[in-house]
């Protein structure tokens, strides 16, 4: 049986994490993998830290179970999932996922993705691919996130449609034949970077089709400063040795 881990980092997402995990669980509880949740939580204020143990203690299956990495002060998503990788990457999991906590990476499409990686390195949970979309999102930050994805295809000079998504299920193999101590970038550049670093080495990318809708409880993590930094450093990507 292969085994899965959904890396999940959280700050303040006390109202979205029980019923993630719980999610997930259930549309795990019939397909052949074992699964383990790692949750990365930045010293939530709000206590999402606390939900995490208890999720914890109550999920400690061989089939499914949830971990918890405890960071003392918000470090951003970029050394998140790098400290993620570092400590998931030697306890032999097939696969790794990356999604967010807010439920705009639907559980419901983990299964396909699944069987779509058996023959792939790493499937995206792609919005900019036909069946995918994006629901109750303003004109502006419709334009910032498909014209970011855009503007980084034009420039790195691989077609890749959704460059800044966050949902990503890479086969082992391939974060063990990338350099992740080059990963310098944060924020929506660290995806970019991440995406470009795979297309480079010729694994085999899929793009799979999904529906991002916008959080129902929380705030959005995006912001100026974030675009910006992304939009300037594709370029430093884009002359970077891989």
């Amino acid at each position: 049986m292969n085994k899965l881990a959904i890396a999940i980092p959280t700050y303040n997402e006390k109202d979205n994490l029980n019923a993630l995990v719980s999610e997930i669980e259930k549309v795990l509880r019939n397909v052949n993998v074992k699964t383990a949740v790692l949750i990365i939580d930045d010293n939530s204020p709000d206590g999402t830290g606390v939900i995490a143990d208890n999720l914890a203690k109550h999920y400690k299956g061989d089939k499914f179970n949830v971990r918890v990495l405890h960071r003392k002060e918000k470090l951003g998503l970029s050394s998140a999932y790098l400290d993620a990788f570092e400590k998931l990457l030697p306890l032999g999991f097939d696969y790794i996922m990356t999604m967010d906590a807010d439920f705009s990476h639907n559980p419901r499409y983990i299964p396909e993705m699944l069987e779509i990686i058996e023959k792939n390195d790493l499937v995206i949970g792609s919005r900019y691919v036909k069946g995918g979309g994006v629901e109750n999102w303003n004109l502006l930050r419709r334009f910032i996130s498909k014209g970011g994805s855009l503007y980084s295809r034009i420039i790195l000079g691989v077609n890749i449609k959704d460059f800044t998504a966050g949902f990503n299920l890479y086969r082992r193999g391939v974060l063990e034949g990338i350099d992740l101590k080059a990963i310098k970038s944060e924020g929506y550049a660290y995806q970019i970077e991440m995406k470009y670093h795979i297309a480079k080495k010729g694994f085999k990318i899929y793009e799979f089709p999904i529906i991002f809708p916008d959080r129902k409880f929380g705030k959005a993590k995006m912001s100026k400063r974030i675009v910006l930094e992304a939009l300037l450093r594709v370029w430093q990507i884009r002359f970077t040795k891989v």
